[in-house]
């Protein structure tokens, strides 16, 4: 029988809740590409940052985790004698920043960041603010379960954010051995 552990998380690089993933989960974590994306250009000049910015995503289009990892090293030294600084990012952040990488292909679009809790984070607040005051926290729980639900639905039949049965598939053997590297924190 397959584990219904998480396999990935992904979040933001603090430090607190990476350790709590990593210890309660016994997960590969995985660092919020959008947010580190927007974090890097801080180590170059602002006319650089487009360039950059390209350089840096080439490691996001390849094929397989290998690939990326090479590409991500390769820029990285290319960047760091203009800007040491954003190179030493690099090598400090590449397993947090490119787990993804180690999943099937066909859903890395959607496990590189957390754009999908983000938004159900917008939904949520979005309802609850209509509301203003709820009258007690089962009112709130009620309102918030409905949302929950509503979404579930919504990935699961509409929009079929990420192929479930893909995922059954996966196992921890499966994942990439890449993943057991220890990473420093962020």
């Amino acid at each position: 029988m397959a584990s219904t552990a998480p396999k990935l998380v992904i979040s933001d690089a603090h430090n607190g809740l990476r350790a709590a993933i990593e210890r309660v989960f016994e997960a590969t974590w995985q660092r919020c590409r959008v947010h580190w994306m927007r974090n890097a250009p801080a180590h170059v000049s602002r006319g650089q940052h487009t360039v950059v910015a390209a350089a840096i995503r080439q490691a996001f289009i390849q094929p397989d985790r290998a690939s990326a990892g090479e590409s991500w090293r390769r820029v990285a030294d290319q960047l760091r004698p203009r800007w040491p600084k954003l190179a030493e990012l690099m090598d400090d952040s590449e397993h947090d920043v490119l787990a993804y990488m180690a999943f099937p292909r066909q859903h890395r679009t959607k496990l590189h960041s957390t754009n999908p809790i983000e938004r159900l984070n917008k939904e949520v607040k979005r309802r609850a603010d209509v509301v203003g005051i709820f009258p007690n926290e089962a009112s709130i729980m009620r309102l918030i379960g409905a949302v929950l639900f509503e979404q579930n639905d919504e990935w699961q039949t509409a929009s079929r954010y990420m192929m479930v049965e893909a995922f059954a598939q996966i196992d921890h053997e499966e994942v990439d051995p890449i993943l057991s590297i220890t990473t420093k924190a962020a």
